[in-house]
């Protein structure tokens, strides 16, 4: 009884403890509230307005036609339509260096950003590049603005706490947090951009594109870019691009470029897997098998050749095409990496230069006179630079640049791959002047789109 009796009064006597309310003090601490690392971020993830002309076209119910679309080529005319568009951005410096996605400030006629503390600033683009869907910013008479520390992404480990900084849907500036979910994601299919991504789960919506993903230091750790969804919502699986690559692009900047130069590697492969690795005898599947280099190739002037395995780019594993040239584009052209590699079975290491595309043979620009029944086509001799340039899977012949009036009626498009013109070879630029010569009325040109081989016949 005398313990029952004590319970009771010890419950009777029970106070409920209020926790404290109070900001983190030190960096063990910070796992409780995110709040220091947001006042830290915060200020300087900016809100961009972008605005640009399009034309648009009607189409023609006839375009497919081949007897009508001739009488309905005017159909539609162009029509100049201003379209806006709105996303984020981070502050890199203090002088106003901002980075952001290339689908949100791409091709804008006016720039306006604004800042957290609602200054506004207009803006220039100084580099953008489509493929990585990364553009840099200079703000106009801008100083002392708030910054962030670029982070080394490949340092990352899948479990880190994350935010994501940025202006979803238009409503103003949010965060939302999440763990690193996945490392090194490649696909075409992510976003506008092409290359290795940062996966995270913290959710990323339309109008965070270009604002930042930051660790618990405040650091920036990549870029948000998309969202991977079927409902249209955020589903968990988000992905910012790595800041390794932001700081070539700020590194090109800063230089002047005002295009993004990528290193070439003159080499083509394919990743290893579970049936290759069984042929190479593999106990596990790992790294790119090169099946082809260029002559002057910088892998092969360090010693590599077909049929070698490459398995790192210095201390980071790669596993397909995709990872090698971005740990390669992160390097960036003038460094030397050192690539770990299989020979005949035997680990090998070496140093390989990084170095732009070369201009081997000369382009040798053409434009066909206007005696010529392809007038105004211009094009160029392919060599490893212009095969980079233009997306080419081959790395000599003649690509067009302008199809000129008939040669754009006809079908022919600006990166078509010229083989043969009435059924002469075209070797080079000078091939396709002899053979655009002819004044024959029926013309047959062979060419190379998209990887695909084909052949157009018109008479004039």
């Amino acid at each position: 009884m005398r313990v029952i009796a004590a319970a009771i009064i010890g419950l009777l006597m029970w106070q409920p403890v209020h926790a404290e309310t109070r900001v983190p003090g030190d960096a063990q601490e910070i796992t409780l509230s995110f709040a220091p690392v947001v006042r830290q971020s915060a200020p300087a993830v900016v809100n961009i307005y972008a605005r640009r002309v399009v034309s648009e076209r009607r189409a023609t119910p006839f375009a497919n036609d081949p007897f009508f679309r001739d009488f309905f080529r005017e159909f539609g005319r162009s029509a100049p339509r201003v379209q806006n568009s709105l996303g984020s951005g981070v502050v890199l410096s203090a002088d106003g260096l901002v980075v952001s996605n290339y689908h949100v400030v791409g091709q804008a006629t006016e720039i306006r950003v604004v800042l957290n503390d609602r200054r506004e600033f207009d803006a220039q683009v100084l580099l953008a590049d489509q493929e990585a869907d990364l553009a840099i910013l200079k703000l106009q008479d801008a100083r002392d603005l708030p910054a962030l520390e670029l982070r080394d992404s490949d340092t990352l480990e899948v479990g880190e706490l994350v935010l994501a900084i940025g202006n979803p849907f238009g409503i103003g500036q949010t965060v939302s947090s999440g763990i690193v979910s996945g490392l090194a994601r490649a696909g075409t299919s992510i976003g506008s951009g092409r290359g290795l991504f940062i996966q995270t789960d913290a959710a990323i919506n339309p109008g965070n594109s270009g604002g930042a993903l930051v660790d618990t230091a405040g650091r920036l750790i990549g870029i948000n870019t998309a969202i991977l969804t079927r409902s249209g919502g955020s589903n968990g699986v988000g992905f910012a691009i790595p800041s390794n690559l932001v700081a070539q692009f700020v590194a090109q900047a800063l230089d002047g470029q005002d295009q993004f130069l990528r290193p070439w590697a003159g080499v083509t492969g394919q990743a290893v897997d579970a049936a290759l690795a069984e042929v190479l005898g593999q106990d596990i599947p790992q790294g790119v098998v090169l099946s082809g280099l260029h002559p002057a190739s910088p892998f092969a002037k360090a010693g590599l050749q077909v049929g070698d395995i490459v398995l790192r780019i210095g201390d980071d594993p790669v596993n397909s095409p995709q990872e090698m040239m971005f740990y390669m584009t992160a390097a960036g052209i003038g460094a030397d990496i050192d690539v770990h590699y299989l020979s005949d079975g035997s680990a090998e290491t070496t140093r390989v230069a990084m170095v732009a595309a070369p201009e081997t043979p000369p382009r040798r620009a053409v434009t066909i006179g206007a005696r010529s029944t392809l007038a105004g086509l211009a094009a160029v001799n392919v060599n490893p630079a212009v095969a980079h340039e233009y997306k080419l899977s081959v790395d000599q012949g003649v690509v067009i640049t302008d199809p000129g009036p008939v040669g754009g009626r006809v079908g022919l498009r600006a990166g078509d791959v010229l083989l043969s013109v009435n059924g002469d070879a075209i070797a080079d630029t000078a091939d396709l002047e002899r053979a655009a010569a002819s004044d024959r009325r029926g013309w047959s040109v062979e060419y190379i789109r998209g990887g695909r081989r084909s052949v157009l016949r018109f008479r004039v």
